[in-house]
């Protein structure tokens, strides 16, 4: 296997991924955050372990809601929604990401890739939570990630929620200020996590609610999840993700689970999605909220009024 990489150590034939892990007292000092995490240790495909964590919130005896976040951000993100949704009666379930919030962060760019991402998602709601009846709310890599689940898993999937996110599968170039953004995020000698986020807001954003989102990474040692993940989005037809995504696309277009497709009105990267995913069969139909005012991170700018379109959208759908 020749010279094995800094951040990596062997063990028989396999390199196994090297993790941080972020001190908890990072996240002493969270505002507006009351929720207490919950971990699993789930394979790294390479031979070791990785945790993962998520907050859970609501009756655990309702149907879940799954939340996930992109990139740079973490559960955190979505701490105005969760009060919202618990309150119509919906059990929430929000994880963070391998290399982001309270998950362990491999150190290496080469140890993230498309699939460990996906699979690390499917198999803590699925082999670990053994979710059911889930509702997918995806946002930026959220969507790149659940959009393959309930693609990959239909049977597990009641409902799905697109917001600011797409399904690439580098067939088609990606908008200009993607690539400026790629090229931020990886080459910058050190991240501010919490100013990357709030450049994709159009509200202004409070110091404590910008350092919260930096609390995952006490220095740049922890972010190479944070300049990998752009690397790791389909820019060409051969990438190692665009086939997986295309078979995700032709079943999508072909399934009948209800979807509701709420974007904002100020994001330039995903935005011209909007139309596209209001053509699926499942959103046929339906009136589809703009959330305005908002950016990339809708959730940040408007959680509460995103989370009253969902309640209405889950209500209509039981009823």
């Amino acid at each position: 296997m020749g010279q094995i990489p800094d951040g990596a150590r062997k063990i028989g034939i396999f390199t196994v991924v090297q993790s941080l892990r972020t001190p908890d007292d990072r996240f002493t000092e969270i505002p507006n955050f009351p929720y207490s995490p919950r971990y699993c240790e789930l394979d790294d495909d390479e031979g070791g372990r990785v945790r993962v964590a998520w907050i859970e919130d609501g009756p655990a005896d309702a149907d879940p809601i799954l939340l996930l976040h992109g990139e740079p951000s973490w559960s955190f993100l979505y701490r105005n929604m969760i009060p919202v949704l618990v309150a119509a009666g919906h059990r929430v379930i929000c994880p963070d990401l391998v290399g982001f919030g309270r998950s362990d962060k491999p150190t290496r760019r080469e140890d993230h890739t498309y699939a460990r991402h996906v699979e690390w998602m499917r198999a803590c709601a699925f082999d670990v939570l053994d979710l059911h009846r889930v509702t997918l709310f995806g946002q930026d890599w959220g969507g790149l990630i659940g959009l393959r689940l309930a693609a990959e898993n239909p049977d597990r999937f009641a409902r799905i929620v697109v917001a600011n996110t797409g399904l690439p599968t580098g067939d088609f170039n990606m908008p200009e200020v993607w690539w400026q953004f790629r090229e931020a995020i990886q080459t910058s000698p050190n991240i501010d996590v919490g100013r990357f986020v709030d450049s994709g807001c159009q509200r202004p954003m409070a110091d404590d609610v910008r350092e919260a989102y930096n609390a995952p990474f006490p220095d740049d040692s922890f972010c190479a999840g944070p300049r990998a993940m752009p690397g790791l989005v389909p820019t060409t037809p051969d990438d190692p993700a665009s086939e997986a995504n295309r078979s995700a696309w032709s079943v999508l277009s072909a399934s009948s689970i209800p979807m509701l497709v709420a974007f904002s009105d100020g994001d330039p990267i995903t935005g011209a999605m909007a139309p596209i995913f209001q053509q699926m069969p499942g959103a046929q139909g339906r009136d589809h909220p703009t959330i305005h005012g908002a950016g990339h991170f809708l959730q940040e700018d408007a959680g509460k009024e995103l989370a009253a379109h969902m309640v209405r959208f889950l209500e209509s759908d039981a009823g």
